[in-house]
């Protein structure tokens, strides 16, 4: 396939390398007219669908008080965090931002603590047409033996509730003091950029199409992927190492994950 190929045939074709069991991020392909989205199955027919629905965005303490089933359970960072990940012996260091995602950012350190990612492999590589993600984080990819055809279906089982955990879509608005909860941009009326954008080095959660559904899987932006901005969380960047994660390919696996700063910014995390 060529770059000059129609732009929307492009989206068609890329949709689905963040997949998360099979499902798609369809807000995304309605919104953009150019390039990529985050799993598979899209349809033209999303942009009916997402602006049908009623739920409110919510924000921070309203999410605590229940507003979202589970929230105040789930794990936050109240602050700044840096995850050091080896990848075949070479660190990759993460500026984990819970000050603008307190509850992606403290998923995400929460499973780093729980060595949720140490061992994993990274099971999508996106560089052709263009440069686009490098995706990891589900916990099949552990167990060598998981057919390729299961890899990236995955979640965090949380040995709690011994159910799969999910996190509420998470996007703070430059300019507003809280972040939207469990709407993307277009399905919350909201015009304005994220303060978390999808630039070159960012690290955000995939889902499937619905905004709640992210767990454990994650991805790199190897460029300035805007379009994807206002439909999933980022929620930190790649400080150092950025020549590491070009280099992945598909099926390398993750050494091991570390905290190595603001580990006590974490809260209720379960270990």
């Amino acid at each position: 396939m060529r770059l000059r190929i129609s732009k929307r045939l492009v989206v068609f074709v890329i949709v689905g390398v963040l997949m998360v069991s099979g499902c798609t991020p369809k807000e995304v392909v309605s919104n953009s007219s150019s390039a990529t989205s985050t799993a598979t199955e899209a349809s033209t027919k999303t942009t009916a669908q997402t602006t049908e629905t009623t739920t409110e965005a919510t924000s921070v303490p309203e999410a605590t008080n229940e507003a979202i089933p589970g929230m105040k359970d789930l794990p936050r960072l109240e602050g700044k965090a840096t995850v050091v990940m080896m990848v075949k012996g070479s660190p990759i260091t993460i500026e984990v931002d819970g000050t603008n995602a307190p509850i992606t950012a403290g998923n995400f350190v929460d499973l780093v603590q729980r060595g949720v990612y140490d061992g994993l492999v990274f099971h999508r590589v996106v560089r052709q047409p263009q440069p686009f993600v490098v995706q990891g984080g589900d916990p099949k990819s552990k167990d060598p033996k998981t057919p390729s055809q299961l890899l990236g279906t995955g979640g965090f089982i949380d040995p709690k509730t011994g159910s799969e955990r999910y996190v509420p879509l998470e996007i703070k608005p430059q300019g507003s003091d809280t972040p939207i909860y469990s709407k993307t941009f277009e399905m919350a009326g909201v015009t304005q950029p994220p303060v978390l954008q999808h630039k070159l080095g960012a690290v955000a959660m995939a889902r499937s199409q619905m905004p709640d559904s992210a767990s454990s899987q994650f991805y790199f932006a190897l460029a300035d992927l805007g379009f994807l901005d206002g439909n999933y969380a980022v929620f930190g960047y790649v400080k150092e190492g950025m020549d590491v994660v070009n280099k992945i390919q598909q099926g390398d696996r993750i050494d091991s994950a570390k905290i190595t700063q603001g580990a006590e910014n974490l809260k209720n995390g379960g270990k």
